[in-house]
């Protein structure tokens, strides 16, 4: 959220890369807007990637079955002021807040000028990922064969 939270961008982080792709919230940060900045960001992932989609308590997901008509993508609600239910996601969130401090009015960054800082984020060598940078273990992950899913019965 931006200065007066008046503006915001929307921060989609894979749990086990930790890749990071940030959405473009332009003027609002309203259901409607959430749900189309969300939607066409969604659509640029690999189909194996789009499962599933925690959020917190916000009403900005209002829009969520939409969401879940339109991907396929089952969502999922953290508890109220349970932060460490998305802990890659506020981590992320926090690693943002180097380029973008408290205050800032979030709606003068341009797409383009987002996609630089995820492209920094995703460069940078992380500790929980071995010293590897997300978009290396984002590689890696998507060349390996796709596991399928196997039902047990008992």
């Amino acid at each position: 959220m931006g200065s007066n939270c008046r503006s915001a961008i929307a921060t989609l982080v894979e749990r086990q890369t930790r890749f990071t792709m940030l959405v473009h919230l332009p003027g609002d940060h309203s259901a409607i807007t959430v749900r189309d900045g969300l939607l066409a960001t969604i659509k640029t992932l690999p189909a194996r990637l789009a499962k599933t989609l925690t959020w917190d308590q916000g009403t900005e997901l209002a829009q969520h079955r939409q969401i879940t008509l339109a991907t396929n993508m089952a969502i999922y609600f953290c508890d109220p002021h349970s932060p460490w239910q998305r802990g890659s996601n506020e981590n992320t969130n926090g690693l943002l807040r180097q380029y973008f401090p408290k205050g800032t009015d979030l709606s003068v960054h341009s797409p383009e000028r987002l996609l630089e800082v995820a492209t920094e984020l995703n460069d940078r060598p992380r500790k929980t990922l071995g010293g590897i940078t997300p978009a290396q273990a984002m590689q890696r992950l998507l060349s390996e064969p796709e596991k399928p899913i196997v039902a047990t019965t008992s």
